[in-house]
């Protein structure tokens, strides 16, 4: 009976032995992944780099006073919309001692010369009234006459132009002293006038500043600053890794930080030929104008950031790029294509685009093909029922 009886446990162990053996050599012959698929759909692709920086005027007008002085009055505030010739500002001349003292000296100088040119001018005529007389009466010859009459032309034109050089003399005094004359009208110094049109971005001084004018030593203080705000543009910069990716007349698109949901059209126009360091990376400066927009109003220095269009593909075939794969030898792009259940065969692929997400497919497939996504995830194994 023991003898049976370890016969019998002998045969059952080498029978549970046999199926497990089995069991084992049916799962590894099974795939143990089972892959799923996506089809490629119809969309657009655009391919395109970012660069950050702010929207600020196309020109923008600095207004500096054409004399030095004082701060009078100011007639404009930011924000105000001004055409040319427009007042912004008066200005309290504070005369210059030794300015002063010379133009009075100048007064003096031309007084003087005027009294000459008139001593001058009445002993020509005076001389010309006799060779005139004599002439008449045949006792002179007509050369004689024209002499005297030459003379006494040149010193009449001598006074009239000494009494002009009195009258600018005065005219200097008026204006070193107060700063207009008599004459000057809307072109009178002290009055500090829009030379264009447009808005006032900012007014740097206030009343009772002291100004200087702008001069071949000094550039001036500036009274106000203005800009045609319809005529915006983005200015940034890239970096020297992007800058060979883009020229000039490619669209932008611009987005502000301070205007959600809204996006506006540019055209790149300027990209610098010269980068410039910055915390160890070298950036180039570009600017793009903005096109015509609606009545949404951009303030000037608002941050923005600017997306490159380098390239567009509207209405074309596109895959996950995460579904291409490459030949090791070739490196030639293709995918797997089921075609039945678990079953899928390579097809060769032509790329376009891609904007590292989705790719244009120009060739190869179609859009009702099941591409095979070959590197899905595993499911991580769960212990202990988590």
């Amino acid at each position: 009976m023991k003898k049976t009886g370890t016969i019998i446990v002998l045969g059952l162990i080498i029978l549970f032995f046999g199926i497990a053996m089995y069991w084992l050599w049916s799962k590894n012959s099974e795939d143990p992944i089972v892959y799923t698929t996506e089809t490629p759909s119809m969309g657009t692709i655009v391919k395109k780099t970012v660069a950050t920086g702010s929207i600020v005027p196309k020109e923008e007008v600095l207004i500096k006073p054409n004399i030095s002085g004082i701060i009078d009055e100011i007639y404009v505030e930011a924000g105000d919309i001004i055409k040319s010739g427009d007042l912004i500002a008066k200005v309290k001349v504070v005369p210059n001692v030794s300015s002063l003292t010379s133009a009075k000296n100048n007064i003096n100088s031309a007084r003087t010369q005027v009294e000459t040119a008139r001593l001058a001018y009445e002993s020509q005529k005076s001389i010309y009234d006799r060779q005139k007389a004599l002439f008449d009466k045949g006792v002179i010859s007509a050369n004689e006459f024209d002499n005297a009459q030459l003379a006494y032309n040149q010193a009449l034109q001598r006074f009239n132009q000494e009494k002009v050089n009195l009258t600018g003399a005065r005219q200097n005094y008026d204006i070193v002293k107060t700063g207009t004359t008599s004459g000057l009208g809307a072109s009178a110094n002290t009055e500090i006038r829009a030379t264009v049109s447009g808005m006032v971005l900012d007014v740097p001084v206030k009343t009772g500043n002291q100004v200087i004018e702008a001069n071949n030593f000094n550039d001036g203080t500036t009274i106000a600053t203005l800009a045609d705000v319809d005529k915006m543009i983005f200015e940034g910069k890239v970096d020297e890794s992007e800058v060979g990716k883009i020229k000039e007349n490619l669209p932008l698109e611009i987005t502000v930080g301070a205007i959600e949901d809204k996006s506006f059209d540019a055209v790149l126009d300027y990209i610098a030929p010269k980068g410039v360091e910055e915390n160890g990376a070298i950036q180039f400066e570009i600017k793009g104008t903005l096109s015509a927009r609606d009545t949404t109003f951009i303030r000037a220095g608002l941050s923005a950031n600017a997306s490159i269009i380098l390239a567009r593909a509207d209405s074309v075939l596109t895959l996950k790029e995460g579904l291409v794969q490459y030949d090791p030898q070739t490196q030639e792009p293709f995918v797997e294509v089921a075609v039945g259940d678990q079953e899928f065969e390579r097809r060769d692929v032509e790329l376009g685009i891609s904007d590292g997400i989705q790719v244009e497919i120009k060739n190869g497939i179609s859009k009702d093909d099941k591409i095979k996504v070959w590197n899905q995830l595993k499911a991580a194994p769960e212990f202990g029922g988590r």
